[in-house]
């Protein structure tokens, strides 16, 4: 009944080998959790070692994540980050106390190599998805690098970055989807995506955050629907997703990154049960 590197009848080998130190049932999705930067060691650690205990009860394999630096803001003025090599630290630092792998993002061809030497898997953010240099250099780390769907981009569309990441040589690659742009400052979410991008021979992720999103408020701070976190992880279950991706946060109103639609940590437990419990009826 139970797993330690046979991921759910899955022929995904780069994920066996990620979660072959956890152990988990073996129809269960996977999870990628952490805060959306690292903003101290503090929220670091307390978010990692609360999702790693809940997910070792729940038996979901898991992936500790944070982007050591946001290049993607609203405002000039908005946090950054404490510094890349500080963060990269910070992140190693929990994969190795927590025993879990590691994901952060890069943003350009030059930070791959870098990023590669202190986590497992390499994420392009979603604006990124086409760009050929970022996709070959995360390639060529050989990490497993996982894609985030552009919010003007169909699933189908996709085709084209898992392309260029398996011609420079790795198959390691993985894709989520995180909603389309839907007028200027809003997105929804077209489930058939998550078939369609799971003929593209990868494994699925919902991005269950970000994907409710309110972007470019003239506030200069984007907005979201927390409270819809929970329908969007259940629709995606439902629907054949592999796994999921969720922000969370000890208290995401003091948080100094996409606050407004992150996962009070508080509450990743309950959702979970909820979820596991879809995944084992869908089986």
């Amino acid at each position: 009944m139970f797993a330690t590197c046979n991921f759910y009848c899955m022929n995904y080998s780069y994920l066996n080998n990620l979660f072959s130190n956890q152990t988990y049932h073996k129809q269960n999705f996977f999870l990628i959790a952490g805060p959306c930067v690292v903003e101290s060691e503090e929220i670091v650690t307390e978010v990692a070692e609360t999702v790693a205990n809940v997910c070792k009860k729940l038996q979901i394999p898991y992936i500790f994540k944070a982007s050591y630096r946001k290049a993607n803001r609203t405002s000039a003025t908005s946090f950054t980050g404490l510094g890349d090599e500080l963060a990269l630290d910070l992140i190693k630092k929990v994969g190795t106390t927590y025993n879990l792998p590691t994901l952060t993002d890069v943003h350009a061809h030059e930070e791959c190599a870098m990023a590669a030497n202190f986590v497992d898997v390499l994420q392009i953010p979603a604006f990124l998805c086409r760009q050929t240099d970022l996709l070959v250099a995360a390639a060529q780390t050989n990490k497993i690098v996982n894609v985030k769907k552009g919010q003007f981009l169909s699933g189908q569309s996709m085709q084209f970055a898992v392309d260029k990441i398996v011609k420079a040589g790795n198959n390691k690659v993985m894709l989520t989807e995180r909603g389309t742009t839907f007028g200027y400052q809003d997105l929804v979410v077209d489930y058939r995506n998550i078939t369609w991008m799971k003929e593209h021979g990868t494994p699925v992720i919902m991005d269950c955050t970000h994907s409710l999103q309110q972007p470019n408020q003239t506030t200069g701070i984007t907005g979201g629907n927390p409270a819809l976190i929970g329908t969007i992880a259940k629709a995606a279950i439902a629907t054949g997703a592999d796994g999921l991706f969720i922000e969370t946060h000890p208290n995401p109103s003091k948080a100094k990154s996409d606050g407004a639609n992150m996962l009070p940590l508080h509450l990743l437990e309950n959702l979970l049960e909820q979820l596991v419990k879809i995944r084992s009826v869908i089986q």
